[in-house]
Order: C-alpha cells, then sequence, then structure tokens
C-alpha cells in the first residue's frame, strides 16, 4: 500500500501513483488521461450540437462504432481525423498547445 500523509499536492500524487515523467507507466497514464479528455469533449459537442454518433459519422466520412469507440476512450485517433471530425463534423475550431 502506498503512502499518502507525505503528499501536499496533485503532482506529488501524480507521480506516487504513476511514476515519475519519462517513465513507461507515467507516460501510458498520460496518454490514457488526454484520450479520456478528447473523449468527453467529443460526446460533450456532439450532445451540444443534438446529433447522433450516425450522423457525426456521415458527416465526416466514419462509422458509428468509431465514434463510438472514440467517445468510450477506447481507439487512437489520428490527427487528421480528430480535426475532421471537429471542424467539419461539428463546426468547431481545434486549438493546441505545447508544454
Amino acid at each position: 500500500m502506498k503512502d499518502h500523509k507525505k503528499i501536499s499536492t496533485f503532482n506529488q500524487l501524480i507521480e506516487l501513483e504513476h511514476g515519475k515523467i519519462g517513465t513507461e507507466t507515467r507516460n501510458d497514464y498520460e496518454e490514457k488521461s488526454q484520450m479520456f479528455i478528447i473523449s468527453e469533449m467529443l460526446k460533450e459537442a456532439r450532445k451540444e450540437a443534438k446529433m447522433t454518433q450516425e450522423e457525426l459519422a456521415e458527416r465526416t466520412g466514419t462509422k458509428k462504432s468509431y465514434i463510438s469507440r472514440i467517445e468510450n476512450g477506447k481507439g487512437n485517433i489520428q490527427l487528421s481525423t480528430l480535426i475532421r471530425i471537429f471542424e467539419i463534423g461539428l463546426k468547431k475550431h481545434i486549438g493546441f498547445t505545447f508544454l
């Protein structure tokens, strides 16, 4: 069992639970976290647009099952496809920040 008594910041907690930045376990955690965020943003934007997964898939030249996998955080997505889904399918602009 991990000792959480000396934890005082979120970053310390993440490091304790998932390892230091650059380690395989931390990279895996970061990748899954980002996919979760993208999946939630997609679901919210699609529902805000009052579209079904099928309608979004038709607009973007993908399949409903693909949209579903992304929304459930189950699949990898290419950047070009992500842009197409948001910008063409949902009429939303995407911005990136590199830290």
